[in-house]
């Protein structure tokens, strides 16, 4: 049972780096943070980079509900 616990959250996490990767930056990076730039308030995501922002949320909760019971399993 461990094992196929640790074999899935090994997927999701690969499903999870996939899916950050897949999205549309939103601003200039640590650039945007000096104020200048409202550009990450402003948009609403549409399409698919509103698919793959729903897919991350659900991918990491997964991730991390699967990681808890791993380590209970182990502890």
């Amino acid at each position: 049972m461990l094992t196929f616990l640790m074999v899935i959250d090994a997927l999701i996490s690969i499903g999870l780096i996939a899916a950050i990767l897949g999205q549309e930056a939103k601003s200039g990076g640590m650039g945007g943070m000096d104020g200048s730039s409202d550009a990450v308030f402003s948009s609403q995501a549409r399409g698919m980079d509103a698919l793959l922002a729903r897919v991350t949320v659900v991918l990491g909760v997964c991730f991390a509900i699967i990681t808890l019971i791993i380590a209970k399993m182990t502890a």
